[in-house]
């Protein structure tokens, strides 16, 4: 009989890694399909409008100002 390293005897055949799999594609099955694309984040588009509202702002502020 050949003794084979890549295959222990014992309680280290056991491999964890094949149960994860089995169960992710269990719950995988049950899992209702989402769309791959999330929306893009609108975080630095908001602040650009903020910004851009705030410039015109005080630069009618200050035209007021210096007219007034």
């Amino acid at each position: 009989m050949a003794h084979n390293p890549q295959a222990p005897q014992g309680p280290e055949s056991h491999d964890p890694a094949g149960s994860t799999q089995m169960f992710r594609a269990f719950v995988d099955e049950g899992a209702p399909r989402r769309a791959q694309a999330a929306p893009a984040p609108a975080g630095p588009r908001i602040g650009l409008i903020v910004g851009v509202i705030a410039a015109v702002v005080i630069v009618a502020a200050v035209a007021w100002l210096a007219l007034g």
